[in-house]
């Protein structure tokens, strides 16, 4: 069932109850309205006999009844008109309303034989066919007692009239509701209608510039506009793709293309000297490790976006003695570490790898024997370095993939290493930064957001050599 019949069955079962329940209870008021009029005219018709007999004897001697059951023609039956029985104590018809007599049951023999006066019962009566309203009133000191009736015609007409116009309505109501909630479902599902649609048509065609509906601030407009971002970001996702893959198999050529060049040599390793061969063997070696890194960082950008690594509050100083350390193993060299305690939410591994490719780009670039300086406060991570600098024309595409200088493309490395940091940077609502360093060498490094700004962690942390103050750059 779809959600346009839904809506529509749900307006339609709404109107329908809402209508029988007010139908219900008019209904019920008025005819609860009508029989109290009816009790009271009946009320009305007893008042006269019961004065005229409530201390007299009804046994013909004295009474007004006298001259026998059915009555006699003087004036004693001027209270008994023909809707007018009375009984005696035992529930005996002592004065008959004419020809057919009243229903005597056991709530009007009880009423006839009460002690006290004006003792009044109600129920409806069946008398020839015909529905009754049947009142019984006692005389008093176990005298007998009156009754009256009244005919429900009337009212049975007026309440069969209102329950007829009752279910008319309730009919009405119903095509009308069916009518407006069709209208309703119509104008409330078309926009998710042409939403399914594009929904459908990615999944078919794969194409991802299909038009969706977006507009207005209700759910289904926040919905299209969500699905529109969504097929954005996917499609900017899968050019970054096609353009990484395209980038990668550009890179992959130039160390295939010299594996190839050098196994052809030492297919002729016979005819070579061992100084070839060595120098031969040393280039597929360096070869290999290079192409090893490079599939490392292409799997690692990859996949950097996707990491299902959880986020949690990361302490960047921690992060950077830890890397600090590992790149002092690697390479050798001298890292100075200066900290302020900077916590930010990220993912540990992504933010080393970040770090650690800053302190390798460092010391590829800087070959001297000063220290390569880290330094970490208010969640900017900065590695300082003594190397060549960079040219101007550089720092704009510093961190875009497969990017290499002019001065640095005859050095090992694949261009990956910037790009992953301003991935990682990205990926945590950070950015990132280059600038030559005063006096030689440059500055690299990212910035994130603070977890808590005002964490200081009881002030400014320093390790290795040199000074505890953070140098400005």
């Amino acid at each position: 069932m779809s959600l346009r019949i839904k809506i529509v069955l749900a307006l339609v079962a709404l109107s329908a109850m809402a209508t029988i329940v007010i139908g219900g209870y008019t209904y019920l008021d008025t005819s609860k309205r009508l029989y109290a009029e009816v009790d009271d005219s009946l009320d009305a018709s007893l008042h006269v006999p019961i004065e005229r007999l409530s201390g007299k004897s009804i046994d013909g001697d004295d009474g007004p009844g006298g001259g026998g059951r059915r009555g006699g023609p003087g004036g004693d039956r001027d209270y008994a008109t023909s809707s007018v029985q009375v009984i005696d104590g035992t529930g005996d018809i002592t004065q008959s309303p004419g020809s057919v007599d009243f229903p005597v049951g056991p709530e009007e023999v009880a009423v006839a034989a009460s002690g006290a006066t004006n003792v009044v019962v109600r129920r409806d009566v069946v008398i020839d066919d015909q529905a009754y309203r049947l009142a019984t009133a006692s005389i008093g000191g176990g005298r007998g007692a009156v009754q009256v009736v009244r005919s429900l015609a009337e009212t049975n007409r007026v309440l069969d009239a209102m329950r007829d116009r009752t279910l008319v309505a309730v009919g009405l109501v119903i095509v009308a509701a069916a009518g407006a909630g069709w209208l309703i479902a119509r104008q409330v599902t078309r926009r998710l209608v042409r939403l399914t649609t594009a929904a459908e048509e990615v999944a078919t065609t794969g194409r991802l510039d299909v038009e969706v509906p977006v507009g207005g601030a209700d759910e289904a407009g926040r919905l299209g506009t969500a699905f529109n971002d969504m097929l954005v970001a996917l499609a900017r996702s899968r050019d970054d793709q096609q353009r990484l893959v395209q980038d990668a198999g550009h890179e992959l050529r130039t160390p295939l293309t010299s594996l190839r060049t050098n196994i052809s040599v030492l297919r002729r390793h016979e005819e070579l000297p061992p100084e070839t061969r060595h120098q031969v063997l040393d280039d597929l070696d360096g070869e290999t490790r290079e192409l090893t890194a490079l599939v490392n960082e292409l799997v690692e950008l990859a996949t950097e976006g996707r990491d299902d690594e959880p986020i949690e509050p990361v302490d960047l100083v921690e992060v950077g003695e830890r890397m600090a350390e590992r790149c002092r193993r690697r390479s050798g060299r001298t890292i100075q570490v200066t900290a302020e305690r900077s916590v930010v939410r990220g993912r540990p591994a992504a933010l080393e790898r970040a770090v650690s490719n800053l302190l390798d780009n460092a010391a590829k670039f800087d070959q001297g024997d000063q220290p390569i300086e880290l330094h970490v406060a208010a969640g900017r991570v900065e590695v300082r370095d003594r190397g060549p600098g960079l040219q101007d024309a550089d720092i704009p595409h510093l961190f875009d993939r497969f990017y290499r200088a002019i001065d640095a493309r005859s050095r090992p490395g694949s261009g990956l290493g910037l790009a992953i940091v301003k991935d990682v940077a990205d990926s945590h609502h950070g950015t990132v930064f280059a600038a030559n360093r005063p006096g030689g060498g440059a500055i690299i490094g990212f910035a994130l957001p603070l977890l808590d700004p005002t964490a200081d962690g009881g002030g400014p942390f320093s390790s290795g050599t040199g000074p505890t103050a953070l140098p400005t750059a």
